[in-house]
């Protein structure tokens, strides 16, 4: 059955949906599956979900349920049928063997979106870890992708594998294969250490601006919402994990403060845990912001589920203790009030939002301006003319209000944030004086 996996990509294929529900279990998870699968490419022919106390140790919901996709996949003319679980190498071996077509989980989904969506150099890198990581416990001689190696056989190709000492009995391809993985995954994460570092003095050389992040379920508008405070002109579509790279733009508040916005990969329901460690290079904007906007798709049917599945991730990579603001979005387009109102009541300091039509974006400004002044307070800042470095970050960061010229020094009256007030201090001015 090695065949039916030489590709694990959905584009364009017919496919069967297949949930195991659990006790307790959301009846409604076929609806996220659905939209990862079309967001993938595929077509859906058919749906099943089947109640289960146990997980069935090779088929994981048994060899009657097993048959009875096999005769609907040939029904329906199905190539692939898509689980919403996530299955053990035995499991999709034994699946496939009877429903005669390819076979794949949702982890194996999600990776395959990821790979068609990166676009620069550190997310393909994160997405080939993450395949590589996935992958590797679950290798055997069916995984395409690993080339055959002609010389551990005893074959005569030049630069083969093995070589010499190797010919005769040789090593198993399996083994060989594992290897080969294992010596790449060591290659990629220090590679993605080298981006990793160079994120890092990006991030300190931000250490001035206050920086704030967008987070929360994918789809949700966080892009849309970039593009509408900043003029950022990132790309939008209405599909999951539509962009996975981060990207930063300065939002002005008014009154001459200015803090850094960025946009984050979105998160999903049982995201697969070796993206969530890829990726973490590319969260450390929302582990190191001063204010997360979580974002939260009003008009999905699943929204308070979405908004704890993304507070799950945020705990998971240490966002837990962060200042967030509740953003509910897209709240034109409403369809049920009454789930509206529930989200209202259980979120109350939440600011209801439409980043595509700008709907209450003034107020979320006033907001935002008010939790990064801290609390303002009105300075007389004398600094030495040629100190340009502190005059520049008083222009940036405060709101000069009178300024007068010396011999030898500047003299600022600035409004500043409290939170301010500390690396002000370290930029060891002439003199500060607090006017009010």
């Amino acid at each position: 059955m090695g065949k039916l996996r030489e590709n694990i990509a959905v584009r364009r294929e017919k496919a069967i949906l297949v949930g195991a529900l659990f006790k307790n279990t959301c009846a409604d998870n076929l609806a996220e599956l659905a939209a990862l699968a079309e967001s993938a490419g595929a077509i859906i022919v058919d749906k099943l979900q089947q109640k289960i106390t146990r997980i069935h140790p090779g088929t994981y919901i048994g060899s009657g349920k097993a048959e009875m996709i096999r005769q609907r996949a040939k029904k329906t003319g199905a190539e692939v049928i898509i689980f919403d679980n996530d299955l053990s190498p035995g499991q999709i071996r034994e699946l496939e063997e009877i429903v005669q077509v390819k076979v794949i989980d949702r982890s194996e989904l999600i990776l395959d979106i990821f790979a068609t969506r990166a676009k620069t150099k550190q997310a393909q890198l994160q997405v080939e870890l993450a395949q590589l990581e996935y992958t590797y416990p679950r290798l055997t001689r069916m995984w395409s992708h690993l080339d055959t190696v002609t010389g551990a056989a005893g074959g005569p190709a030049a630069g083969a594998v093995g070589g010499i000492g190797t010919r005769g009995t040789g090593e198993k391809q399996l083994e060989i294969d594992r290897r080969i993985v294992s010596k790449k995954i060591i290659e990629l994460k220090k590679e993605l250490a080298e981006i990793d570092k160079r994120r890092v003095r990006e991030i300190k050389a931000r250490s001035g601006m206050f920086k704030i992040c967008l987070v929360g379920y994918t789809n949700a508008g966080k892009s849309t919402l970039l593009n509408a405070l900043t003029d950022a002109d990132v790309y939008v579509a209405d599909r999951l994990f539509a962009t996975l790279d981060t990207r930063t733009r300065q939002w002005s508040l008014g009154g001459g403060s200015k803090v850094l916005l960025s946009d984050t990969v979105g998160f999903v329901r049982n995201l697969p845990h070796q993206l969530v460690a890829s990726f973490k290079a590319t969260l450390e904007e929302a582990i190191n912001a001063d204010l997360l906007l979580h974002i939260v798709d009003v008009p999905s049917s699943d929204a308070e589920s979405q908004a704890e599945n993304a507070k799950k991730v945020l705990d998971e990579i240490g966002c837990k203790e962060k200042n967030i603001l509740i953003l509910l979005n897209k709240a034109d387009i409403v369809k049920n009030q009454a789930q509206f109102e529930l989200l209202q009541t259980i979120h109350p300091d939440a600011i209801s939002i439409s980043a595509k039509t700008g709907m209450n974006l003034n107020v979320l400004k006033d907001r935002v301006l008010a939790i990064y002044a801290g609390g303002q307070v009105v300075l007389r800042v004398t600094v030495s003319a040629a100190d340009g470095r502190l005059q520049s970050y008083l222009k940036s960061n405060a709101a000069v209000l009178q300024q007068q010229f010396t011999d030898s020094t500047v003299i600022l009256d600035v409004k500043v944030g409290k939170n301010r007030l500390a690396e002000l201090e370290k930029l060891k001015p002439v003199k500060i004086e607090q006017i009010s």
